[in-house]
């Protein structure tokens, strides 16, 4: 394992950062559980003369445990189920996805 890998590892088991989720392929598939972090950041878009403000869902997962997530596929994380939308990213390392993800 490289160093940067071990890192990751070392983040995703950290409670303050990370939370346990439950995945689902195509929100109906078997359960796996999983850590996720969590970002939510508010994003605003110009529309024209409008401005409009909203709210986003993005988790990170690590590749080792998510192999190839697809859009339809779910999280649930503190009992509240998200789908994941978009096609998924992953980092430079080719470690980390991050699900562009919306309430169910």
């Amino acid at each position: 394992m490289s160093a940067v890998g071990a890192a990751i590892d070392v983040l995703f088991g950290d409670p303050n950062l990370a939370r346990e989720a439950v995945y689902r392929d195509q929100g109906t598939g078997d359960p796996i559980t999983i850590q996720v972090i969590a970002r939510r950041p508010d994003q605003v878009f110009d529309f024209g003369d409008t401005r409009i403000h909203t709210e986003t869902s993005l988790f990170d997962v690590r590749v080792s445990e998510v192999p190839s997530p697809r859009p339809g596929d779910t999280l649930e994380v503190d009992g509240e189920i998200f789908v994941v939308q978009g096609e998924p990213v992953r980092d430079s390392e080719r470690l980390i996805w991050t699900l562009d993800t919306r309430p169910s």
